[in-house]
């Protein structure tokens, strides 16, 4: 952890909800040096220099205000100590800022060696008879301004104010009196010096929310605006801040008090990739009244734009954006492709000599960043020589996969170097602007891959409008602040722990499940992306909705995707409809509007499909999934509603289904409807069955080692009821319904009495469905070998259907080496589990020889022998840097080793493929020689690839989005 507890007194809550958890406050006085921060006796006093930075007193008065939240009664800020005894003193501080601090410092009453000099740290410390007739007091130093910030939100979040008390309407539990228990504690710096968000395309969110409803005097985002979210990034542990920037909102410094503001909350102001020296070139740069933003043609008129913005802004905490793109988010006018990197490095050097001429202080200590994004990333790698002082800040790929990191030399630069993130983006291959899926596994494996390798000094993350990302903020920002107090074991439990401390133990498990299967799912297909498809209306130049990939017929992966979404949001319900009034508007924020969206749209989409599939049939429900798919897409927008008028339209305009440019989610999609005969007729749909016409009978292969019931689906094309009845041609064949009368459908569930069935390797039965107009004879057969028993193939994948599938999460040996370590990673793949072959950071592995390489080994047993495809889903991360690859092997038993790789280019059709899946999918040959027990060993070549998901296919495997359940026997 990044804290340090030098004498806690009483007991210490250590949980992932608050990195400052070792701060210990309860409502009764629990030991007789407990310290009264509020009693009804003893009222509080917050004291603070009137000399201390300007943050520092405004965190004081919000820190007193705090008191108010908790208690009722607010603390009273005052500069000087007026001898009244009657209150609880707290002194808060910055050293040597704060001469009441420095004067403790001098008489010995207060140790701030560990701190002193060190980047945003604090102590929080009760002293004794810090003057002449006050007998105690507690202090919170800092070592700067921030730290003192930290050290006074420290004590408020231990009290019980949420940074999201204000974004997320966290209610704050009331105390009658407050004690803190803890005698002294100290910080130690944050793991990475700059840790911020960046507000984008906010054009459907904050912009007309700040603009119609929060400010509607000034109709924009603002300094009201910036207050609040500066708040937030302080109270959050953050210290950075990049302003929305699109069109749609005024830029942050077409209005001067912005800066002013964030100042006051001790933030520094950064800019995207794309705003050399803080100028924001989309709004800001008029082309009739400046030209061309063309460095070799207009020079000079962007130089005067740039010098004009550092003269003034230089009086404030800056990050400058170094180097040049062309406007907004596009590349460089005008610059022959051999001319580039020359040009670049002019624009570098041209840009230094102005923050030289306004800020006296050595160039190379001015905090200056460049960001390889996009186009820029081909232009470095070209040979761009770059000072070293300047902060490299590698990007994702806009999806959540960073595209490249730190060499050893890159890692020795005295700029150091961090990381660009996203939630959210607007782009393509889809947009995904309306909710946070990305799944808190993915962002710690990114972002702890990004810290070992050195990028400590800068992390930004692309918020989109802030709501509803708060919970991803959150994490991002914990993990920026400590690093090393994360690991694969506690990071999926840092959401819940967080939901759990504000709306109780009780519903912890619930919110696990929740939490973890909504991430899941937004994993596998993110909501936006329901959509499907790249096909283009070139009239409109729109995305056109087609059919996704999930199936109805194989694998009832869509059925089972739905039913899954009903069920969490069923749960989020129950817990919103439960819960006291105060706490509902911050559970449907943070949780169920996210859940209940996710699985409208899903339902929506799917339900659309399937009544487009229903018409090729002409299935006589075919209109009322129109009218169902319909009603989904009306209870988004009644829920969207729902969260803009909650708390008395607090966040109206805030919530809506961005469209951005590729998507089409938020329409609705196509369907039909069609005329019905007057006479009914009865039609069979079983599982597996992927064809309208001329499909056969057959119902999947059911064996007695897992013994699954299968289905039969009977459906209506016409108007008129149709009475039918089943027959089964052994007893050992078990039906839900054997006769009925058919309006629209019934599903007749199949079931085995495997206690009659006789001993075979192919035992056919057949179940025949009679109406009065026909007569369909359906075939099912099973598998009741002798041999293997149900013993033998206990804890093994075992094939079915023409199919082995395994969880690579769950092996059933591992073997490490002195390089690489193999680890199942919780909270992320197709699964919910994956399989890491190495620490990213190992050296590239000589897989000449298989037995002495780090690999994961998996039992299987097949029934069938020849040539097998081999289905790779790994994860789409790209290498390490250039010169490393993503290859892992693929062998069965002691056979031929092949490799597979995630390697794409991006925005290749084939990255485009692998980031709307979040997965990349290989097919490997290999050969099982015989029928029996086997093993499928994953292997490492190039450390740190992930695969979550494999399928050993004999000729069964069906199409599908996401292959066949798991296989694997229990």
């Amino acid at each position: 952890m990044k804290v340090k507890k030098l004498v806690c007194m009483g007991v210490c809550l250590l949980s992932s909800v608050s990195l400052y958890s070792q701060i210990v406050i309860s409502e009764h006085k629990t030991q007789s040096n407990s310290f009264p921060v509020y009693t009804s006796q003893k009222k509080t006093a917050v004291w603070v220099d009137s000399s201390d930075y300007e943050s520092v007193r405004k965190c004081a008065n919000l820190f007193a205000e705090d008191i108010g939240r908790v208690t009722g009664v607010e603390g009273l800020v005052s500069s000087t100590y007026n001898g009244v005894q009657n209150r609880s003193w707290v002194l808060i501080g910055t050293i040597g800022k704060s001469r009441y601090i420095d004067s403790l410092i001098k008489e010995g009453k207060l140790d701030v060696s560990s701190i002193n000099g060190k980047w945003e740290s604090f102590v929080v410390k009760v002293v004794e008879n810090p003057m002449k007739g006050l007998d105690r007091a507690l202090v919170i130093a800092g070592s700067d301004r921030r730290g003192t910030s930290y050290g006074a939100f420290a004590v408020s979040e231990a009290m019980g104010v949420s940074p999201l008390y204000w974004w997320a309407d966290v209610p704050v539990k009331k105390k009658k009196s407050v004690y803190l228990e803890t005698e002294e504690y100290v910080s130690t710096p944050p793991s990475v010096k700059y840790r911020g968000i960046f507000i984008n395309d906010e054009g459907w969110g904050i912009t007309p929310w700040a603009g119609k409803t929060y400010d509607k005097e000034l109709g924009d985002i603002g300094p009201k605006t910036y207050a609040r979210v500066c708040e937030l990034i302080l109270r959050m542990k953050g210290n950075m801040l990049a302003p929305a920037m699109h069109p749609s909102s005024g830029a942050f410094n077409k209005y001067p008090e912005n800066k002013k503001v964030a100042d006051s909350y001790g933030i520094i102001m950064s800019s995207s990739h794309c705003e050399p020296l803080l100028f924001n070139n989309v709004t800001e740069w008029d082309k009739d009244v400046h030209g061309e933003w063309n460095y070799m043609t207009n020079k000079q008129g962007i130089i005067d734009v740039l010098d004009k913005r550092v003269s003034e802004n230089c009086a404030y905490e800056n990050i400058y954006t170094i180097a040049m793109r062309g406007i907004h988010d596009s590349g460089l006018v005008g610059v022959p492709k051999d001319k580039e990197v020359e040009l670049v490095e002019q624009v570098i050097q041209d840009q230094r000599g102005i923050l030289s001429k306004y800020i006296q202080t050595p160039i190379d200590s001015i905090p200056q960043i460049f960001v390889p994004y996009k186009e820029v990333l081909d232009i470095y790698e070209r040979g761009l020589k770059l000072p070293e002082d300047i902060t490299v800040v590698w990007p994702d790929d806009n999806f959540g996969y960073i595209k490249k990191l730190n060499t050893a030399k890159e890692a020795a630069r005295k700029g150091g170097s961090g990381v660009y993130y996203h939630i959210s983006y607007l782009g393509e291959p889809h947009d995904y602007l309306w909710l946070n899926t990305t799944p808190p596994a993915l962002m710690y494996e990114e972002m702890s891959k990004a810290y070992a390798t050195g990028a400590k000094t800068y992390w930004l993350l692309n918020v989109g409008d802030i709501k509803p990302g708060e919970l991803g903020i959150k994490t991002f920002l914990d993990i920026a602040w400590d690093c090393e107090g994360f690991d694969y074991g506690n990071i999926n439990r840092h959401q819940v722990d967080f939901l759990t401390s504000i709306f109780g133990e009780v519903y912890r498990k619930s919110l696990s499940d929740i939490m973890t299967t909504y991430y899941k799912l937004g994993f596998q297909r993110k909501p936006e992306a329901m959509g499907w498809g790249y096909e283009w209306n070139n009239e409109h130049s729109q995305e056109r909705i087609t059919d996704t990939d999930f199936s109805f017929t194989n694998y009832c992966e869509a059925e089972r995707r739905i039913a899954e979404y009903d069920r969490i949001s069923n749960m989020a319900e129950s817990i919103w409809k439960a819960l006291p009034e105060e706490y509902k508007a911050c559970f449907y924020e943070l949780v169920f509007y996210p859940v209940k969206g996710a699985a409208l749209m899903n339902k929506k989409m799917l339900t659309a499909q399937q009544n487009r599939w229903f018409a090729r049939q002409g299935r006589s429900m075919t209109n009322d999934y129109a009218r169902k798919a319909q009603a989904y897409q009306d209870s988004i927008g009644y829920y969207t509603d729902l969260y803009n008028k909650q708390l008395d339209g607090k966040w109206n305009y805030m919530m809506s289904l961005a469209p951005g440019w590729v998507a089409t989610y938020q329409n609705m999609p196509p369907t039909e409807t069609i005329e019905l005969p007057e006479e009914g007729k009865l039609c069979l749909q079983l599982p597996d069955q992927d064809l309208t016409l001329g499909a056969t009978n057959t119902l999947p292969v059911l064996n007695s080692y897992t013994r699954k019931d299968t289905y039969i689906d009977l459906y209506n094309k016409g108007k008129g009821e149709v009475k039918w009845r089943a027959e089964t041609s052994a007893k050992w064949i078990r039906l839900s319904m054997d006769k009925g009368t058919l309006q629209d459908y019934h599903r007749i569930k199949v079931v085995v009495d495997w206690d009659e069935v006789p001993v075979g390797e192919k035992v056919s039965g057949t179940i025949k469905i009679v109406s009065n107009q026909s007569e369909e004879v359906i075939l099912l057969t099973v598998m009741n070998p002798a041999a293997p028993s149900l013993e033998e193939v206990k804890g093994l994948y075992l094939e079915e259907n023409g199919c082995v599938v395994i969880n690579p999460g769950k092996y059933h040996r591992k073997y490490d080496n002195k390089d690489v370590k193999i680890q199942s990673i919780d909270g992320l793949g197709y699964e919910g589990q994956c399989i890491q072959l190495g620490n990213p950071l190992a050296p590239v592995q000589d897989t000449y020889r298989t037995d002495m390489t780090g690999r994961a080994e998996y039992d299987f047993y097949s029934f069938n022998a020849g040539s097998v495809t081999v289905y790779t889903y790994a994860i789409p991360t790209f290498p390490l840097y250039p010169g490393r690859s993503t290859r892992f092997g693929v062998m069965i038993d002691d056979g031929v080793i092949k490799f597979a790789s995630n390697d794409a280019k991006e925005y290749s059709s084939e990255w485009k493929e692998n980031v709307a899946r979040n997965g990349s999918v290989n097919a490997i040959r290999l050969t099982v020689n015989k029928p029996g027990k086997h093993t499928l060993k994953l292997i490492c070549k190039d450390p740190g690839v992930m695969v979550q998901k494999v399928v050993i296919d004999f000729g069964g495997m069906k199409r599908s989005y996401l292959g066949p359940e798991v296989t694997l026997m229990k």
